[in-house]
């Protein structure tokens, strides 16, 4: 794991100092060594930082250059199959006179072999990197399937510049790229700036499963909108990896045998588990005691030379502690469990280092724990496997049935008597949703009755399902926009036209899986884990498993009311049922009632009317009234605050960050 960087411009030298400078900001993403390459002429600069995983040797030191002295990479990931790929070169003929055993040198190898596109579809891993070709003078950006490591690039004063966070492009000479107004509307709706958006104009997310070409003259012509695929140019992006693609293949090759189904999954999930265990440094596991982190964490105990090192964390706080649960899977499976109990107080003292720790505007609450479980496993291991993505390919947030299951209900309403009968039914209050549907043993969420009476009215609004989905997920819809220079948002959530075909359910998680998974999940782990110097792993990401649960069958992720059945299923072949099948809690801390209590001078420090008007970015009367309902207890505003507080907070931890749009 590590973070590049580097400059292009045919305007101006590129220097040493520069480089560094950048590589510097990234310090936490690698803390081991620093490097830098600077072409002949001076127009191109590649730095780097490592944190070495594999090969710790001066032989696994990057920037690198290839044998032939063609290409010269910075790269930031881990290529899990690099052996495999290896012994292909070497079969073919292809292989250079090896220097050392890293990852980086046989992608390198490969790219000189089969070029930059090859080299990733052969390639299982997570990774963003960037080649430069010395005889064609183009750089390459490339970005793994579903978007595990991060990469920006743009246009600044400066010249054409990439890196792994927008600290090392924010330090670049003259830097002056306001606010990007769609990305900050794409913020208070999401928690999250959408891809290929930055918060910066002319700065851009490279999205996953993409590469983009650049011109050794292209830092002349800035481009005001991401570049489209297939578009011709200085500047070209292609796509080498679609998720949309490979959801069609497995629903044309469907597996509906759940015997079949659970030996295909298995199979495919530990050689994955097998794959990623392999480092120079100490492995372990998060264990929150959910059903992905558990079968994860059971997978690879069985995969352990020793006692596997396994990590969670628990609150005090009523009805948001996990760590029993975890204790009780860590104990059937016989793993080294480290276990930190934190105090509301030790996780309020994050909040002030997160607009530096996750470098752009991030609103899931959840990267509090998540960054405190991190710090913790960091004393013990360099390399933390986690269970993320497991919900997305295998149906595990409630909305993946709810939403399916009112549209196809609602749907043949004509639109009139849609909104009459849902407008009835969206006056019950929340704490009466919840009392019914706790009738039926099924309340999956403490938020369900809130979240039931605001759906409500968004499905008698809807006009169609994707406006539903989009709708609905948007903490602010159908109120006042709180910024003070409103704008449409281009990017909306929806399906992909091509899942029209497929059932609602496989759609939608295909959308999450393109959209809420690389630039919330994704983005969240990442961040929180490179601040503490700990490598994070994903093997449900690996391409044998998404390829695998692709060809599931959703009567085999969908049983009962719930999703994951074939998971669930899985993890009952290791652990005990009764230690894993309860209400899905998620990873959450109770920051709406902190907002109201001990955060409460914070919070209002950021959202008084000097301070919305010095920042030029909100509406002070808008977000203030929505703040005085939720101290008030009229609602829980709790994410669409929390929006809002991190952007201020990021906002004034900028400093030298233009903040008006």
């Amino acid at each position: 794991m590590c973070g590049v960087a580097g400059l292009l411009s045919s305007r101006t030298r590129v220097d040493g100092m520069l480089l560094t400078a950048m590589t510097d900001r990234m310090i936490t993403r690698g803390p081991d060594s620093a490097g830098c390459w600077i072409a002949a002429d001076a127009r191109i600069g590649l730095g780097h930082r490592r944190l070495a995983i594999l090969d710790l040797s001066p032989s696994g030191h990057q920037p690198m250059v290839s044998a032939c002295g063609r290409y010269v990479i910075a790269f930031n990931g881990e290529i899990y199959n690099f052996r495999d790929l290896a012994r292909d070169l070497d079969q073919a003929g292809k292989a250079p006179a090896w220097r050392g055993h890293s990852d980086t040198e046989v992608l390198l190898a490969a790219i000189a072999a089969w070029g930059v596109r090859s080299a990733v579809q052969r390639a299982a891993g997570m990774f963003a990197f960037a080649v430069w070709d010395n005889q064609a003078r183009t750089l390459t950006l490339a970005r793994d399937r579903f978007g595990e490591k991060p990469l920006y690039y743009g246009w600044t004063a400066a010249g054409f510049a990439f890196a792994s966070t927008l600290a090392p492009i924010r330090c670049l000479p003259g830097f002056a790229n306001p606010v990007a107004p769609q990305a900050l509307a794409g913020l208070v709706a999401r928690a999250y700036v959408p891809t290929p958006l930055s918060i910066y104009r002319r700065i851009y997310k490279l999205p996953p499963g993409c590469l983009l070409t650049v011109a050794h003259d292209a830092d002349g012509a800035p481009m005001d909108e991401a570049p489209i695929v297939g578009a011709a140019g200085p500047v070209r992006l292609c796509r080498w990896f679609a998720h949309a693609d490979e959801v069609l293949a497995g629903a044309a090759d469907p597996i509906a045998d759940a015997n079949e189904a659970l030996d295909r999954l298995e199979a495919a999930l530990g050689a994955a588990v097998a794959r990623q265990m392999v480092a120079d440094v100490p492995v372990g596991t998060f264990l929150s005691g959910g059903i992905d982190s558990s079968l994860i964490t059971a997978m690879a105990a069985a995969r352990s030379d020793g006692p596997l090192r396994t990590f969670s964390i628990g609150f005090a706080e009523a009805g948001y502690d996990e760590a029993p649960h975890a204790r009780a899977i860590a104990a059937h499976l016989g793993t080294d469990h480290h276990e930190l109990y934190v105090s509301a107080a030790e996780a309020r003292a994050v909040i002030p280092s997160l607009p530096a720790m996750y470098d752009e505007p991030f609103a899931d609450s959840s990267q509090i724990p998540t960054f405190l479980v991190s710090q913790f496993a960091r004393a013990q291991a360099t390399v933390a496997l986690t269970g993320d993505a497991g919900d997305e390919l295998f149906g595990g947030y409630n909305r993946h049935q709810q939403f399916p299951r009112v549209w196809r209900r609602v749907a043949p309403l004509p639109p009139a008597l849609r909104r009459g009968v849902l407008g009835v039914a969206g006056m019950v209050p929340p704490a009466l949703w919840n009392a019914l549907c706790d009738l039926t043993g099924r309340r999956r969420s403490r938020e369900f009755g809130r979240n039931a009476r605001r759906g409500i009215g968004i499905i008698g609004a809807a006009g169609g399902f994707d406006a539903l989905f989009d709708s609905f997920l948007d903490d602010w819809h159908g109120l006042p926009s709180p910024l003070a220079h409103p704008v449409a948002r281009s990017l909306r959530l929806g399906t992909d036209p091509a899942l029209a075909g497929l059932p609602l359910e496989l759609a939608m998680m295909q959308a999450d899986a393109v959209t809420y998974l690389p630039d919330d999940i994704l983005t969240k782990v990442d961040r929180a884990g490179m601040a503490v110097g700990l490598e994070t792993r994903i093997p449900f990401l690996d391409p044998g498993v998404t390829a695998v649960a692709a060809r599931i069958a959703p009567e085999l992720k969908f049983q009962g009311g719930t999703g994951k059945h074939i998971l669930k299923q899985l993890l009952h072949r290791h652990v005990p049922r009764d230690l894993f099948d309860r209400p899905k809690a998620g990873f959450a801390v109770p920051v709406g009632t902190w907002l109201k209590g001990p955060l409460r001078d914070w919070a209002e420090d950021l959202l008084s009317d000097r301070a919305l008007a010095d920042g030029g970015l909100f509406a002070p009367p808008v977000v203030r009234a929505r703040w005085q309902r939720h101290l008030s207890g009229r609602e829980d505003a709790t994410q669409a605050l929390w929006s809002v507080l991190m952007v201020q907070a990021w906002s004034r931890s900028a400093g030298d960050a233009p903040p008006h749009p």
